[in-house]
């Protein structure tokens, strides 16, 4: 008996870290329904967790948690220099998926204490907490507006 529960426990543990690695991943080039972006976000159903593509020459793209204030979408790295930040700040092209719909938009860093105070609040009362670093200086912060 012990080693039928064994045995699909470990069944489960796979069945979740296939899960888990097919849900935080990276991948290549994003697919869905080019669409425009829209003034006010405020219209979108956007989920706590959308897809991000990077990197247009050789796309990159990763799930993440976004912030939509107004005619601005966020996307925060915390103070982790990682891959598609990297990507940023070589090119700012990126495209957002949000459910089926594809929204090609520029990437700007946030450099504005101000700007980022605001973006913390809305980041808090989405998700319930604050971001772990509020330095703008310390922190990978993207402004995402309509572009090409």
């Amino acid at each position: 008996m012990r080693k039928k529960i064994l045995i699909v426990v470990a069944v489960l543990l796979a069945l979740g870290g296939a899960y888990f690695a097919q849900m935080m991943l990276p991948r290549g080039a994003l697919e869905g329904v080019q669409t425009e972006v829209p003034s006010e976000w405020s219209g979108v159903n956007v989920p706590d967790v959308v897809e991000l593509e990077t990197n247009p020459t050789d796309p990159y793209s990763v799930k993440i948690w976004v912030v939509p204030v107004g005619d601005r979408m966020y996307v925060h790295a915390g103070d982790n220099y990682n891959q598609w930040v990297q990507n940023i700040e070589k090119d700012p092209s990126v495209r957002l998926l949000v459910e089926d719909q594809l929204y090609t938009l520029h990437a700007g860093r946030v450099t504005s204490a101000e700007e980022f105070a605001g973006f913390a609040q809305v980041y808090e009362l989405r998700y319930d907490r604050r971001p772990r670093n509020e330095n703008v200086d310390e922190v990978y912060l993207f402004r995402m507006t309509a572009g090409s």
